[in-house]
């Protein structure tokens, strides 16, 4: 069974970035430009994973995190947090609004795929 991977990112390029690694490592992806449209694009996908563009456009993804993680349907999905915007504490506040990973852009496909195989891979 191949595994889904919900890619949240505004960025056109970035989200084509993660999306056509993702494909190449065989897992199957559904993009989402909106924040807003994240949850129920979720929700119908349900994806065994989330990367999470933190600053987007129209919504926080830290809230987006964080509605996900009260979501019934959603809260076990792991999420792989991603920002351009890396400061001191970043990454615990990240983690404690339910990120189970976490990556700074510019993101290398290496760690980026060594993240996405840790998080979809662990048991349950």
């Amino acid at each position: 069974m191949t595994k889904r991977i919900l890619v949240v990112e505004d960025n056109d390029l970035n989200r084509k970035l993660f999306c056509d690694v993702l494909q190449a490592g065989g897992f199957s992806v559904e993009p989402v430009a909106d924040g807003s449209k994240a949850l129920e694009m979720a929700r119908g996908f349900l994806p065994n994973l989330v990367v999470m563009d933190i600053q987007l456009q129209d919504v926080s993804g830290l809230d987006l995190i964080a509605r996900m993680k009260g979501d019934s349907s959603l809260c076990e999905v792991p999420v792989l947090a991603v920002t351009a915007y890396a400061g001191k504490g970043d990454e615990e506040r990240i983690r404690e609004m339910g990120a189970e990973g976490y990556l700074s852009k510019p993101v290398s496909i290496g760690p980026f795929m060594a993240a996405v195989k840790g998080l979809i891979e662990r048991p349950a």
